[in-house]
């Protein structure tokens, strides 16, 4: 399991939509979201549920990065990836938690582990933290994130074979 968890908007709203934001504590030391992506999720009137649950989890550390490389720049992401794969590249072992999947190949080209909302749900079920994944993925659909049967039955079978 990762030590420190960068995490983007999305996640922070598909999980804070369906009660779950505590997946993210269940995997990691730390949770540091950028303050643009803080700012972005806790002040949007069309998220209510994941403002919430994100303000009022004082576990989530807040941090703006110092700059973003020309390097992640040049990758024309949002201002809330850019961030969090900033802030990644500066700290060794850390994980970027990112659904957009250009923000996921730039941070994997920079050499930072990479999971998405689905990623944060399998390895809350590998550290025992949920029991079945199969009725999270549900709870994140009936919630809001687009998830596909066949989706789904990826992704548990990922689960399944990381045992």
């Amino acid at each position: 399991m990762p030590d420190v968890l960068f995490v983007n908007a999305s996640p922070l709203i598909f999980l804070g939509n369906a009660d779950r934001l505590d997946l993210l504590q269940a995997i990691a030391g730390r949770i540091i979201v950028p303050q643009a992506v803080y700012d972005e999720v806790a002040g949007s009137p069309h998220v209510d549920a994941a403002s919430r649950a994100v303000v009022n989890a004082r576990w989530i550390e807040r941090e703006q990065p110092k700059a973003i490389p020309n390097t992640v720049v040049e990758w024309d992401l949002g201002l809330g990836e850019s961030a969090v794969i900033a802030l990644a590249l500066t700290a060794l072992g850390s994980t970027a938690v990112i659904d957009d999947l250009s923000g996921r190949k730039c941070a994997l080209s920079h050499g930072i582990n990479v999971m998405g909302t689905l990623g944060v749900v399998i390895a809350a079920g590998r550290c025992g933290h949920i029991d079945d994944p199969r009725r999270v993925m549900f709870e994140l659909r009936a919630a809001g994130m687009w998830l596909s049967e066949s989706v789904i039955e990826r992704a548990l079978q990922i689960a399944d074979g990381a045992r």
